[in-house]
C-alpha cells in the first residue's frame, strides 16, 4: 500500500550530498544525522559493519562506501534528502552522478589530515556542477586536530573562500563542545546521552573570547561584499546581529562565493545537530536555484524547467538492480510531478513509459509512495528504457536535460566463466552491472575472443567480480589486470587506398586519400574533409568518417587511437559502382594501412599518487618510486610528528600491487591514494620490450 506523500513547500526541502576523501567520516556523519532526526533508533558504526548507509555486504566487510545511498529525514519541519557518496577514487562515478542532481553538499574533512587528494577531486566535481557547499571538519577529538590548519588548506589547495563559523572548546581528548561564532554561545555535549542532549551557555570560556571575536570579525568582513547595508554597518563599527549575518552568509553560500566551516566529532556525537541547522540555514532549497536547462529533442532549442512549472521534468541519475522489485531507476524531479501508473515520455530514447511503482529510498530499504513532486528524489520501478542520464517528461512538453560525462576506464582484466552454467549467466550479469555503472565497460577482444572488463582501478574491478559471485551467483576466473593503453602518430602521414571489386553485376569502387596528423594530448579523434572539385560526392563523407572511426578502435598495436586528426583530402568515385559500404571499407583499410606504415606511439595512463609515510622510511619509498618510473613532484610535511607527504606521477602499469610493497618498505605505516592524471607516451625501450616484433 503506497503511503500518501506529504506536500512539503519547496522552500522547506534540502537535497544534499555528503562527500569527502576516503575515511574522513562521511558515513559516520550520515549515521548520526539519521539517529538525531529519528530515522534510526540505533547508531550504526562503519568499523562494526552496522552502518545503515553501507548496506552492501562488501561495504560492511571492507569498511568503505562503494555505492551512493539515498535516504530522507526531517529536521525542524524541513525534509532533507541525503545521498552518502563513496570517498575512494575508484568509485568517483558515484560522486559525479550524485552531484549532478543535488542542490547542496556537505564537504567532510578530517581535522588531522585536512584537504586530501580525493577531497580535491570531489571539490572540483562540485565546482563543475556549481553545487553550493558547507564544510564540516570532523574528528576534532583526534590527536593533531587543527581547525585553523584545515581552513588554511581549503584556501590554499582548493582556492575556496572558507571561513570558520564555529570554534572548538578544547581539543583532542579534551574536546567537549563548540562555540557558535555568530550567536556567541557555547554548546557543551554530554557523553552519557550520545550527544542527543547538550546544554547551551551564554558564557563563552574566557580563554576563547578574543578568538571568537576575531573569528566573528573575519566572518563579517568576508560576507560584507554580499550586502551593501551590512558593509556600511561594518565600516561604521556597529555590531551586526546574528539574523543579518545568517541571511547575508546564506546569500554568499548560494552563489558558491563563500564556504562556512563547522566542526565536530561524528564518532563522539558532537556537532551534528548544529551541522543540520547549517544545512537548513545555508544550503539551497530547490526554488533558490536557477532554472534547469535542457534542449527540445526535435528542435534543439534551449528549454528551461523551474520547480514551480506544471510540466514534468525528471532525470534518471542512477540504475540499481534489486532482487525483490527488479530494476530501480533513481530520479530527481525538477518540475511537475510523477504519480503511480502515469504514462511518461522518455525523451532520451523517444519512447513512452508507464510508471509501475514509486518508492522513497532509505539506503536498501524502501517505502511505496503515491507521488513524487518537484524538488524531490525518489525511485521508479517499471521503466523499460530507463538508463543513467534519461529524461522523463510530458510528450506535449518535451525536454532533454544535459547528459553526464563519465570518466574513461583505466584498467582492464580478462574474465571467463568457470562452468557452462556460469557462461549463460555471465553475459546477462555483466550487462546488468554495466547498466548500473557507466564507468564499467564490457568488451570482447576480437583476436582472442576473451571477455574484457574495464574499470577505474583494481578495487573497482575486484568489487564488481565479487558482486558477480554474490548477487548474480556467477563463478568466474579473472586474468591479470591489463592497462588501457592508447595509440597516436608521432608525425603526419599521407596514404591512399582503392577499393575495387568486380564480381559480375554492380561492383564496388571507392578511392580515398587520407592525411593523419598528431594532435596535442587530450585532442581525441577528429575528422575533417577538404575535398576540392567534388571528386568524391558529399553523400560519401559520412561513410568515410564512419570507416575511420571503426578502424580507430584498434590501431597498429591493437589499442584505441586518440589525439589524431584525420583529413579526407582526395580520392575518386564511380557513377555506378560507388556506394556507402565501399567508401566505409576503403576508409577503414586506408586508415589501418597508414597506421601500419606510420611512426606511431603508445600512450599509457599516468596516475597522480600521494603517499603519506613516516620520515624514517622516506628514502626507501622514493627509491621504490624511481624504480617504477615515477616522477616525484614535491614533498611537504604531513600532519603529525616526522611524517612526510610525497606527491608523484607514476604510470599505472607500475602501480599494480603497490599497496603491498608500500606496507613492506614502511612496516605497514605508509598509506597512499592515486587517481588518473593524463596519458603520455611510453619510453622507447618499454615499447620495444612490449612489442619486439614491430
Amino acid at each position: 500500500m503506497a503511503v500518501k506523500e506529504k506536500n512539503i513547500a519547496l522552500s522547506d526541502i534540502r537535497n544534499i550530498g555528503i562527500m569527502a576523501h576516503i575515511d574522513a567520516g562521511k558515513t559516520t556523519t550520515t549515521e548520526r544525522v539519521l539517529f538525531y532526526t529519528g530515522v534510526s533508533y540505533k547508531m550504526g558504526e562503519v568499523h562494526e559493519g552496522t552502518a545503515v548507509m553501507d548496506w552492501m555486504d562488501q561495504e560492511q566487510e571492507r569498511g568503505i562506501t562503494i555505492t551512493s545511498a539515498a535516504t530522507t529525514c526531517y529536521w525542524k519541519d524541513h525534509r532533507v534528502n541525503i545521498i552518502d557518496t563513496p570517498g575512494h577514487v575508484d568509485f568517483t562515478i558515484e560522486v559525479e552522478r550524485s552531484l549532478r542532481v543535488l542542490d547542496g553538499a556537505i564537504a567532510v574533512f578530517c581535522a588531522v589530515a585536512g584537504v586530501q587528494p580525493q577531497s580535491e577531486t570531489v571539490w572540483r566535481q562540485a565546482d563543475r556542477y556549481h553545487v553550493p557547499r558547507i564544510a564540516f571538519v570532523n574528528k576534532m577529538d583526534r590527536v593533531g586536530a587543527d581547525l585553523d590548519n584545515v581552513v588554511s588548506m581549503m584556501r590554499e589547495r582548493l582556492g575556496a573562500n572558507a571561513v570558520a563559523i564555529q570554534e572548538p572548546i578544547g581539543s583532542e581528548d579534551k574536546f567537549v563542545g563548540i562555540v557558535d561564532v555568530i550567536d556567541r554561545v557555547a554548546y557543551y555535549y554530554d557523553n552519557d546521552m550520545l550527544g542527543a542532549q547538550y546544554r547551551i551557555e551564554k558564557e563563552i570560556p574566557s580563554h576563547l573570547i578574543d578568538r571568537v571575536e576575531k573569528a566573528r570579525e573575519r566572518l563579517v568582513e568576508a560576507i560584507s561584499e554580499f550586502d551593501e547595508d551590512l558593509m556600511r554597518s561594518y565600516l561604521d563599527g556597529g555590531d551586526i546581529d546574528a539574523a543579518t549575518i545568517r541571511k547575508v552568509l546564506r546569500k554568499g553560500v548560494l552563489s558558491s562565493s563563500i564556504f562556512p566551516v563547522l566542526c565536530g566529532s561524528a564518532f563522539k556525537n558532537k556537532g551534528i545537530q548544529l551541522l543540520l541547522d547549517g544545512v537548513i540555514d545555508y544550503l539551497p532549497a530547490p526554488d533558490d536555484l536557477p532554472p534547469v536547462k535542457g534542449v527540445h529533442p526535435r528542435t534543439g532549442k534551449e528549454v528551461f524547467r523551474r520547480p514551480e512549472d506544471k510540466e514534468l521534468g525528471a532525470y534518471v541519475f542512477k540504475i540499481m538492480s534489486d532482487p525483490y522489485v527488479g530494476e530501480l531507476n533513481y530520479i530527481r524531479v525538477y518540475s511537475g510531478e510523477i504519480q503511480n501508473g502515469q504514462l511518461v515520455y522518455n525523451a532520451t530514447v523517444d519512447q513512452q513509459e508507464r510508471i509501475g511503482r514509486l518508492l522513497r529510498m532509505h539506503a536498501n530499504k524502501r517505502e511505496d509512495v503515491d507521488i513524487i513532486r518537484a524538488g524531490n528524489i525518489g525511485a521508479v520501478v517499471g521503466l523499460k528504457y530507463g538508463a543513467t542520464g534519461s529524461t522523463l517528461c510530458d510528450k506535449a512538453h518535451q525536454i532533454v536535460f544535459e547528459p553526464m560525462v563519465f570518466p574513461e576506464p583505466v584498467i582492464s582484466i580478462a574474465i571467463e566463466p568457470k562452468t557452462k552454467a556460469d557462461e549463460e549467466k555471465l553475459g546477462y550479469s555483466l550487462q546488468k552491472l554495466s547498466k548500473e555503472d557507466p564507468s564499467f565497460k564490457v568488451s570482447t577482444n576480437a583476436e582472442t575472443a576473451q571477455t574484457i572488463i574495464s574499470g577505474m582501478g583494481e578495487l573497482h574491478l575486484e568489487v564488481l567480480v565479487e558482486r558477480l559471485r554474490r548477487e548474480f551467483k556467477v563463478e568466474a576466473n579473472v586474468g591479470k589486470p591489463q592497462v588501457s593503453y592508447r595509440e597516436s602518430v608521432l608525425r603526419p602521414i599521407r596514404h591512399e587506398y582503392k577499393q575495387v571489386k568486380q564480381t559480375g553485376g554492380r561492383g564496388q569502387y571507392a578511392h580515398v586519400v587520407l592525411n593523419l596528423e598528431p594532435l596535442p594530448r587530450g585532442g581525441g579523434l577528429q575528422f575533417e574533409e577538404k575535398i576540392k572539385g567534388g571528386v568524391i560526392p558529399q553523400e560519401y563523407f559520412n561513410s568515410v568518417k564512419k570507416g575511420v572511426e571503426a578502424a580507430a578502435t584498434s590501431g597498429r598495436y591493437g589499442f584505441p587511437v586518440v589525439d589524431m586528426k584525420v583529413t579526407l583530402v582526395d580520392g575518386s568515385a564511380h557513377e555506378v559502382d560507388s556506394s556507402d559500404i565501399a567508401f566505409r571499407i576503403a576508409a577503414s583499410a586506408c586508415f589501418r594501412e597508414a597506421m601500419e606504415r606510420s611512426d606511431s606511439s603508445i600512450l599509457e595512463p599516468v596516475m597522480a599518487v600521494e603517499i603519506i609515510v613516516p620520515e624514517e622510511y622516506l628514502g626507501d619509498v622514493l627509491a621504490d618510486l624511481r624504480s617504477r618510473r615515477g616522477d616525484v613532484e614535491g614533498m611537504s610535511d604531513g600532519r603529525g610528528a616526522r611524517v612526510k607527504m610525497v606527491r608523484a606521477q607514476v604510470p599505472l602499469s607500475e602501480m599494480f600491487g603497490y599497496s603491498t610493497d608500500l606496507r613492506s618498505c614502511s612496516q605497514g605505516r605508509g598509506t597512499y591514494t592515486m587517481q588518473f592524471a593524463f596519458y603520455r607516451e611510453i619510453p622507447e625501450q618499454i615499447k620495444t620490450k612490449m612489442f619486439p616484433y614491430y
